[in-house]
């Protein structure tokens, strides 16, 4: 017996002293997939700073930094309903809808321009709100309820515009996409602020844990007291939100809203927080994964037009973005990683 525990004991001495190699490369790999974001940014970056000088100046960093504010609160809206392992793909329809709205009661009606992007930030809202609802209390699925909304709110906008070009909007809608401090566009620091009160919301509060717990294991939230249901319309409510905010800043940014406003935000919307490590699975992902997400599709974009790629390989690339981000995604979900 002795002898059969201390053979049982050197085994297991071998094993351990075999594993920190082991374990070594794999916490070397799983640092790089948790990390492969930032890795992808700063290649680019050297790259496209390599083939065209101006990419690394100052005014084209304050060009990186406005659109990929647009495109970070769309990210962002993704991100809170894939926490909560849902979609919902009306976030850009619903940011175009909702700007028109509140520009054309600005325009109008001679509502001051603070009330008028109130209402459309508030439609937007209300329009997250309602996607909840049906996926909760209806148990609609939620890549085709929201896809449904997509296009209803893809018709109205169409319907609402008359094929046209809204523009002439105060200046006081205008403002805040073209004012500048000390030569800075200030549009970037809207982004900056839901940055910092997302992560806040997500790890200080209660109302963002649950967000997680809801997503990672559904049936043990709601054994721990967890309202799933309730906490599916907040994420979706959220999504609405940001998408409301999002749309007016586009609208301010580009002093103009068109009959199709948004539409093509929504590929890289998508792809921007699963890049960053948010789970398409659910209860997985943080705001720093997700601003290097949003970083390195903005660069993507700057950085191809800027070296005279034709278009239509931009949007090819934003699908390939996707399915690599996804294949990522199921290895850290295969290697247990976050």
């Amino acid at each position: 017996m002795s002898e059969t525990t201390n053979q049982s004991v050197d085994r297991q001495g071998d094993d351990t002293s075999r594993k920190p190699s082991r374990g070594a490369g794999s916490g070397a790999l799983k640092w790089m997939l948790d990390n492969i974001v930032w890795i992808w940014l700063v290649i680019l970056v050297l790259i496209f700073g390599a083939l065209n000088s101006f990419f690394l100046t100052i005014p084209n960093l304050q060009n990186v930094l406005i659109q990929a504010s647009v495109l970070g609160l769309l990210g962002m809206a993704v991100a809170v309903s894939l926490m909560v392992a849902e979609i919902d793909l009306s976030i850009a329809a619903n940011m175009g809808f909702s700007s028109v709205l509140g520009a054309l009661l600005s325009i109008q009606s001679g509502m001051p321009w603070w009330l008028g992007m109130f209402f459309g930030v508030l439609v937007a809202t209300m329009i997250g709100f309602f996607n909840g609802l049906c996926i909760t209390w209806l148990k609609m699925v939620s890549l085709i309820e929201t896809l449904a909304m997509m296009i209803i709110l893809q018709g109205a906008l169409l319907a609402v515009t008359q094929g046209n070009t809204i523009t002439s909007m105060p200046d006081g809608y205008l403002w805040i996409g073209q004012a500048q401090v000390l030569g800075w566009p200030v549009m970037p620091l809207v982004f900056l602020v839901v940055l910092l009160a997302g992560a806040f919301f997500l790890r200080k509060t209660v109302l963002g844990r649950s967000l997680y717990a809801v997503g990672g294991n559904l049936a043990a939230a709601e054994a721990a007291g967890i309202r799933a249901d309730r906490i599916k319309i907040l994420a979706f409510t959220l999504s609405g939100f940001l998408s409301g905010i999002a749309g007016y800043l586009l609208a301010s940014w580009q002093m103009a809203i068109t009959s199709d406003q948004g539409n093509s935000f929504l590929l890289y919307a998508i792809a921007a927080p699963i890049i960053g490590g948010v789970s398409v699975f659910g209860g997985r992902g943080h705001v720093v994964g997700i601003l290097g997400g949003v970083l390195l599709l903005t660069v993507i974009q700057v950085g191809l037009a800027i070296v005279a790629v034709p278009s239509f390989y931009v949007g090819m690339i934003g699908g390939l973005m996707i399915f690599v981000a996804v294949a990522i995604d199921a290895i850290r979900v295969r290697m247990g990683g976050r």
